[in-house]
């Protein structure tokens, strides 16, 4: 998006938050779409939503009976939008996913939304995720995938001022698959997720029902579902 103007992840991130949660997003529908119908219940199970943002998939863990959950975002503006959510207010930190302050083993599920690709010491990152969670522990992981990036897409939105691009750093499945591979995970599954009619409406909502089609030919997402081991 050529007339988007480019920030850095703190400024952007602080400048979405006010309208996260309100923005038509497609690419978030997609996620949810694929990786909701592979949550389970969560009763008696320690949860992480790594990189939690406002809160979206935290509220989804705890919704569905997670008897402890918790979110971490390096995002002040981010984590007041979440604070605001009755059920997640006390399950909240401002803290690095490079020092999760956490003890080891701790967790059953963790998921990590779109963030990657934010992350410079991926390898730390992997590894320090890989303290927390318990044996035969699942973690999923989402990004925009490399060849939806190497067409042009971008994480962007428009503020009340302007169109917004974040600085990011694509990453393609083997980068990803490796580096979680030598921090202990075992790749369960990797997969490209594709736009289907289910998104069709929000194009049509936001004005680009045109590249819908053109959209779907593309991989959006790139999901990993990771586990440590026994």
């Amino acid at each position: 998006m050529n007339s988007a103007t480019q920030v850095g992840i703190e400024e952007g991130y602080e400048r979405w938050a006010p309208v996260y949660d309100h923005t038509i997003n497609s690419v978030l529908a997609l996620e949810e779409r694929h990786i909701i119908p592979l949550l389970g219940t969560f009763e008696e199970k320690t949860v992480l939503d790594l990189a939690c943002g406002t809160g979206r998939w935290l509220q989804k863990l705890v919704d569905r009976g997670a008897g402890a959950g918790v979110g971490i975002d390096s995002s002040a503006a981010m984590l007041g939008i979440a604070n605001a959510k009755r059920t997640l207010r006390g399950r909240l930190t401002k803290a690095d996913c490079l020092q999760l302050p956490f003890h080891g083993s701790v967790f059953d599920f963790a998921i990590c939304s779109f963030a990657l690709s934010h992350i410079l010491q991926l390898k730390d990152a992997a590894a320090e995720l890989a303290r927390v969670m318990k044996p035969n522990a699942d973690v999923f992981v989402t990004d925009l995938h490399a060849q939806a990036y190497a067409q042009g897409w971008r994480t962007s939105f428009r503020d009340k001022r302007e169109v917004l691009e974040i600085e990011a750093l694509p990453r393609t499945v083997v980068e990803i698959a490796e580096t979680f591979q030598a921090a202990g995970f075992e790749c369960v599954e990797h997969a490209p997720l594709y736009f289907g009619e289910a998104e069709r409406p929000l194009f049509e909502r936001t004005g680009k029902a045109a590249s819908f089609s053109d959209a779907c030919r593309i991989p959006a997402i790139l999901f990993c579902h990771f586990r440590t081991p026994i």
